[in-house]
């Protein structure tokens, strides 16, 4: 690990950063350039104390997860997300991994969406990161690890997780789910992460194993959806997608016509916050 080196980087990136450019507040005038320690800290959810630490060349090596929390805080690129790792004293990522770090581009977009919901996923249907209005509409989904962490996984596994869409339209869900996991599936291979999330669920799902067994193939996102969420019912909504170039991840952005129903309880939604999705619920 070359403390020096690691320390002087994140310095470096940090001050590189602007307020702005995360949609933050820039506040009162700054004595220094740059984000402060305190939320970069609070981006790659850690203590101040624990960051400052590394800036300052004596803290102890962070792991790799908290290594990925900070490329994702500090907007960084591959290349340079590599280096935080080597810099570390860890490999570089290996692709099965690296595939997760969220592109930069997408996330400027993101960080610039603050009253309505928008989230990054991968081409595996993980969520890579979402805004706070993403967490009221669909809940807080960091915590899943493993498969779980793939909505396709879950709605085929979890029944709460269809809790969230009329229940006319979840067999059309489960239709567009599998189709985005074919093209997935076919550059990725049967020898990746994609070929693993099929096994299992071939093994767990006789729903999903039918569709599967139609190779119907397609990237689809209805461009309107209705969301139901536990507290304000049925939300209308438009779903605008923007993908990466190599198509590895996507951002969804979910808005509403001014005036409309939607739009009324998207800004109920935002007074109410997180609200999870009782188990009982039909």
């Amino acid at each position: 690990m070359d403390r020096a080196a690691l320390a002087d980087f994140l310095r470096r990136r940090r001050e590189a950063l602007r307020p702005e450019d995360l949609g933050l507040s820039a506040g009162m005038r700054r004595r220094a350039p740059g984000l402060r320690r305190e939320e970069v800290a609070a981006l790659a959810t850690m203590s101040t104390d624990y960051y400052t630490r590394l800036e300052q060349r004596r803290g102890p090596q962070p792991s790799e997860q908290m290594l990925a929390s900070l490329a994702r805080a500090l907007r960084l690129t591959a290349d340079e997300r590599d280096y935080l790792f080597q810099m570390a004293g860890h490999n570089a990522p290996a692709p099965v991994s690296a595939a997760t770090h969220v592109a930069p581009a997408l996330l400027r977009v993101l960080d610039r969406l603050s009253d309505t919901p928008a989230l990054i996923l991968s081409n595996l249907a993980e969520t890579l990161v979402q805004n706070r209005m993403a967490d009221a509409l669909f809940g807080d989904r960091s915590g899943y690890t493993g498969l779980a962490r793939s909505d396709i996984y879950r709605w085929f596994t979890d029944p709460s997780e269809r809790l969230r869409y009329p229940e006319d339209d979840r067999d059309r869900q489960s239709r567009a789910m599998v189709a985005n996991l074919r093209a997935a599936y076919g550059p990725m291979g049967s020898q990746s992460r994609a070929g693993d999330l099929v096994r299992a669920l071939r093994k767990a799902s006789a729903e999903f194993a039918e569709l599967w067994d139609r190779h119907e193939v397609a990237k689809r996102f209805e461009d309107h959806k209705t969301i139901v969420h536990p507290q304000l019912g049925p939300i209308e909504l438009d779903c605008q997608v923007l993908f990466t170039e190599d198509q590895s991840q996507a951002l969804l952005v979910l808005t509403a016509p001014p005036r409309s129903e939607g739009y009324e309880k998207l800004q109920l939604l935002a007074v109410l916050g997180n609200e999870p999705f009782p188990a009982n619920a039909t």
